[in-house]
Order: C-alpha cells, then sequence, then structure tokens
C-alpha cells in the first residue's frame, strides 16, 4: 500500500464544506422577488389596454407599499438591509468601480457600492413612477384615484412622465440584469442564490456580520400600517371626473 504524501490539513481544508453568512433577510427577499412580479404584472396589464386598466392600478398599489416598505426597511431592518451600511462616500464608489475592472475589487456581504446606488436609483424612480400612476389619465375611459386632487393639464403631464419614466426604469433593470450575470458568470459570485437563500460564503467577505434573525413581525408591522394608510388616502379620496373634451 502505497502512503498518501498529501497534507493532513490541506486535505481538510479541501473536504472542509464552504462557510456561509447570513446576509438577506426574508422580508428583503420576498421584496426584491415580489417587485420583479409586480413589475412584468404592471406591464401586462398595462399592454392588455383600458379594460385592464383596474388590473394595473392594484398593481400599482402594491408596488407603492412594497418599495415604501423598503425605503423604511432601510432605517429600521437588518444590518445588510440599512441604508447607512451600504451606502458609500464617491471616494469609495469611484475605486470600486475601477478595481472592478481589474477584477481586484473588495468584497461585501451586502451590496456592493454600486449595486447601493442601483438599489438607491431604482427604489427612487419606481416609487415616482407608481406614485404618477395615482393621478393618471388616459383620454378614453380611465382615471387614477386621485386625479381629483389636480386639474386636467397636470394630470396629463403626470401622465406622460409615467409612461416615459417606465422605459428607464427598463434600461435600468437591463443594466442591473447585466451586472447581475457578470458577476454570476464571469465573477463566480452566485448573488442570484444569496437573494433566493440570503446567504453568501464567508470567504473574501472583509468584516463579515452575520445577520441573527429577519425581524418578520416588524416587517409585517410596517407592510400593513402602509397599505391601511394607502387604502384611506385612496378611499377617501373625491370622486374622480375628467374635464376633458373629447
Amino acid at each position: 500500500m502505497t502512503a498518501s504524501n498529501e497534507n493532513p490539513e490541506v486535505s481538510s481544508e479541501k473536504n472542509q464544506a464552504p462557510k456561509f453568512i447570513k446576509v438577506w433577510d426574508l422580508p428583503v427577499r420576498l421584496f426584491h422577488w415580489s417587485l420583479v412580479l409586480l413589475f412584468i404584472a404592471a406591464y401586462v396589464t398595462n399592454s392588455l389596454g383600458a379594460n385592464y386598466f383596474k388590473y394595473h392600478l392594484w398593481c400599482g398599489y402594491a408596488v407603492i407599499v412594497l418599495v415604501s416598505f423598503r425605503i423604511v426597511w432601510g432605517l429600521v431592518g437588518t444590518h445588510h438591509a440599512r441604508f447607512i451600511n451600504f451606502i458609500r462616500n464617491p471616494f469609495t464608489t469611484v475605486k470600486y468601480a475601477i478595481d472592478s475592472l481589474k477584477n481586484t475589487e473588495k468584497h461585501y456581504a451586502g451590496h456592493n457600492p454600486l449595486g447601493a446606488i442601483m438599489v438607491v436609483v431604482l427604489l427612487l424612480a419606481i416609487l415616482v413612477q407608481a406614485t404618477t400612476g395615482l393621478f393618471t389619465n388616459d383620454e378614453i375611459m380611465n382615471l387614477g384615484p386621485l386625479y381629483s386632487y389636480i386639474n386636467d393639464e397636470l394630470s396629463l403631464k403626470l401622465t406622460s412622465l409615467h409612461r416615459q419614466l417606465f422605459y428607464w426604469i427598463l434600461g435600468a433593470v437591463v443594466l442591473h440584469i447585466a451586472a447581475v450575470l457578470i458577476h454570476v458568470f464571469f465573477k463566480r459570485n452566485n448573488i442570484v442564490k444569496a437573494m433566493v437563500t440570503g446567504k453568501k460564503p464567508s470567504k473574501g467577505i472583509e468584516q463579515e456580520k452575520s445577520i441573527r434573525s429577519s425581524r418578520i413581525w416588524l416587517a409585517i408591522i410596517i407592510v400593513v400600517i402602509l397599505a391601511l394608510a394607502l387604502a384611506w388616502i385612496i378611499t377617501h379620496a373625491p370622486e374622480a371626473v375628467s374635464t376633458s373634451e373629447y
């Protein structure tokens, strides 16, 4: 029998399962994938025509609640969900971008500096896009639930913004998907899987910090409060009647 020359310690390291840390809480993961589905549903219901306007509105209501929740969660949520823990200064962001081109960038447990910019831009753009939808007027038969608070001219301007902003958001989404694919296939960093399981390999991550709890009950309370607030605003709005002349 030939004795193995392999170092037992090295062999042990090879066989040892990679260590993972919990990064994304359940509320963040549910928010992310729910927003993806709602974005698609909003586009489809809008494309199907005026008869599906009601369903398009429901998608918009859900998006407003979801994005508002994520903004609040960015203040009071778990460690990696909070804005203060992933938004970096311009110098750090530029340095990360340059290092990424060299494939020498620092690894972060949560959002990297460029990802942080994309998160903030998408949240604000989607919130504006969904909110303007509440004041829309399609000049056919449908009005947004808050149309009565503004005049017809302003409603048409907001309707135009609502439509045009969609394509800017779509462009940002395509850019986001491209960045994700680069991470997955070229940098061997499966951030898609991490957004499903909530876990990332700890190897190479500096100052790793694993969250202990998803704080589900706090998330539920916030969502319920936001949903009730939006429902109250919509149900207490005066009846919308268009002043357009056809």
